[in-house]
């Protein structure tokens, strides 16, 4: 009787989403976490896989993402990109691109952090060159023309964004730097990014190892200490596309701006 009632209530729990995700412990030596925490984790594991909460890595994923998945996340028919919360991560997004801090983004600025991930020296020339190619076809798609006087500050970046998020062909194309991203920070080739090869990719966006450790802790959804592919192309696509506040991959490109 008392493990049915405990099952009901945390079928409850999770479909009202009253956890919120617990930073993994091994990131932070030393410091344990309670046991009252470690409790309510391993029994939110178990009520996961009880109740078949669907898997966001059911299906292998390459450069392109199962757009079902993605592309439910509002069951409005008004446009998209109109949420504070969207428009939120938006400007983070534009604050990072914004290398040089002037408050808009140039070409200067979009090749100068890509130079900065090519220069850890993990990719090779050939993935380098394509690399650029992609950042190159970005820019001429989305900003048009390679030019100095061609800037985009924060509300021309917003309304972009959103045309791009409510135009199903951009919405399709707006993850295919990811790759080079993980390719860029997978340091030993392995697979899988560490906390430490995060931590990199963090530092080449001006952000503390702090941020990095935070939001390694939220992207790596299946606490096992690494993150995969899978979860920081899916994640990172999702920044882009969803305006639910609860997911995760708010957490891709670190803390949001005010």
């Amino acid at each position: 009787m008392k493990m049915t009632l405990l099952r009901t209530g945390l079928r409850f729990v999770i479909s009202n989403k009253c956890f919120e995700k617990r930073a993994i412990s091994t990131l932070y030596h030393g410091i344990p976490e309670k046991q009252n925490i470690q409790h309510y984790k391993q029994y939110y594991k178990i009520a996961q896989r009880t109740y078949g909460k669907r898997s966001m890595y059911q299906t292998s994923i390459s450069t392109s993402i199962n757009e079902q998945d993605t592309d439910n996340d509002s069951d409005s028919e008004q446009e998209k990109g109109q949420s504070f919360f969207w428009r939120r991560k938006m400007r983070t997004l534009h604050s990072h691109l914004d290398v040089n801090k002037d408050g808009v983004i140039s070409y200067d600025d979009f090749m100068l952090l890509g130079d900065r991930f090519s220069d850890l020296g993990h990719l090779t020339l050939e993935a380098k060159t394509e690399f650029k190619k992609v950042l190159n076809e970005m820019w001429e798609e989305q900003w048009g023309e390679i030019s100095p006087y061609n800037l985009i500050c924060v509300e021309k970046y917003l309304e972009e964004m959103q045309h791009v998020l409510n135009d199903t062909s951009l919405k399709k194309k707006c993850h295919h730097f990811l790759p080079f991203l993980f390719k860029v920070f997978d340091k030993d080739q392995s697979g899988e990014i560490s906390v430490q090869e995060f931590k990199l990719f963090f530092q080449c966006l001006d952000l503390t190892h702090d941020d990095a450790i935070i939001s390694f802790s939220h992207i790596d959804t299946n606490d096992d200490g690494k993150i995969s592919f899978e979860e920081f192309i899916t994640l990172g696509r999702e920044f882009f596309i969803t305006e639910d506040p609860t997911k995760p991959s708010k957490y891709f490109w670190g803390p949001l701006v005010d």
